[in-house]
């Protein structure tokens, strides 16, 4: 794109300020500047008007989880039939690592965090760790992993885990893109810029992966390789069993198109998202959604009837998913606080929400598909996620769980 298309683009959505500082920029950072402005969707930015409202739901119904108790029984049917479906290389793994450890207190990429209190215990090499378990349960079958970076920590995530040599995991079956990315503006609809040269932008979303993918030509590999199925996953559970093959087998064998690992809620609010039927077909419900009289309800056993959280471990069918692509999926806007430059190019970095992200949300990929297999996990062997530095759902919390599992840190 040259300046004059770049122009051209920008004053039809409003955005001509983009260009504030174009003359001061050196030629590569114009060069950056003008393909960002080709790459970036300006058209979500009039959803700003959307903030705060949702677009509506539909009659929520309980969907009956298969229970530990149930796939205890059937383990060996269901782990036959996931083993031969890797073996088979019907089944590639997404990790979803686009995030940064701010939260942790650092600026790497979150899988960079370091969980160890005698020896480095990276949280990428225990996900690698627990995916290498898979590969002895398929006698010896590499699963292709593919991973998903952000702009932001693209370069430092490839470095470091060449740098680890992927933590024994061969390099041959690892494939990185990059997820798409959404402008942030304030609530009128004007882009903001964190530096001169630069829009601010944020990832699009938990729903945005397939899109990425297709973006960067992999539905290629996938076809080549006859995949059928992939699994995917958040960075920061650092306990979780990745396209393992009695989740697969299960799954398959249910004749579904996704399945849903879930955990039993440790209280009616917990806050998690919560697998049910909306308008007869899967959903999840979020926790702020949930009515006392849902919270208050039970189901044939006695037992609440919208009790499984999902822990962001979803098998998706392939097929499925590329029918889904075809079709829009919802945007979701949300507030959020977004560093700037102000009218004197100094970077502000706001204490309250100041304007608008736009993302598009796994929940409503499910919610497009025909069926779903929730699938009941033990929480305190698969569910360890990593968000604070102290607390619930902290570095602290995780070391404990993963000495209670036997791992050593």
């Amino acid at each position: 794109m040259n300046l004059e298309e770049a122009k051209k683009k920008l004053e039809e959505y409003g955005q001509s300020h983009v260009l504030k500082y174009y003359d001061e920029l050196s030629d590569g950072e114009k060069a950056d500047l003008l393909q960002q402005i080709e790459d970036t969707d300006f058209a979500v930015l009039a959803n700003c008007k959307n903030l705060g409202k949702s677009e509506g739901r539909g009659k929520f119904a309980p969907l009956a989880a298969m229970q530990v108790s149930e796939i205890e029984k059937r383990k060996d049917e269901f782990t036959k039939i996931g083993v031969e479906a890797i073996k088979s290389g019907k089944v590639a793994a997404v990790l979803l690592a686009g995030g940064m450890g701010t939260r942790l207190g650092s600026d790497n990429p979150k899988g960079m965090y370091d969980i160890g209190l005698t020896k480095h215990v990276y949280i990428f090499q225990r996900i690698i760790e627990n995916l290498q378990d898979t590969v002895k349960a398929a006698d010896g079958a590499y699963i292709h992993l593919f991973i998903m970076t952000s702009e932001k920590n693209n370069d430092a995530t490839v470095n470091f885990l060449k740098e680890h040599n992927y933590f024994g995991y061969p390099e041959d079956k690892v494939t990185f893109f990059k997820q798409d990315m959404a402008p942030a503006s304030d609530y009128e609809g004007k882009v903001y810029m964190e530096g001169k040269g630069r829009i601010s932008t944020s990832p699009n979303g938990n729903a945005g992966w397939y899109s990425s993918m297709l973006k960067a030509g992999l539905r290629d590999v996938i076809l080549a390789e006859g995949i059928e199925w992939i699994d995917i996953f958040a960075v920061d559970n650092v306990l979780q069993r990745i396209a393992d093959p009695c989740f697969v087998g299960a799954t398959l064998n249910a004749g579904v198109d996704c399945g849903a690992k879930v955990v039993r809620k440790n209280a009616p609010d917990e806050k998690v998202g919560v697998m049910c039927l909306e308008d007869g077909k899967p959903s999840i419900v979020e926790y702020y959604e949930l009515s006392q009289e849902m919270m208050d309800a039970k189901d044939a056993n006695g037992d609440p009837a919208y009790n499984y959280g999902v822990i962001l471990n979803y098998l998706f069918n392939e097929k499925a998913l590329n029918e889904i692509a075809k079709k829009t999926l919802p945007l979701h806007v949300v507030e959020k606080k977004i560093p700037y430059i102000d009218e004197n190019a100094e970077l502000v970095k706001p204490e309250k929400p100041n304007g608008c992200k736009f993302e598009q949300l796994v929940l409503d990929m499910i919610h497009m598909l025909d069926s779903c297999l929730p699938y009941e996990v033990v929480r305190e062997y698969e569910f360890a996620p990593i968000k604070n530095k102290e607390g619930v759902d902290s570095v602290e919390s995780a070391r404990e769980l993963c000495k209670k599992c036997g791992i050593e840190l």
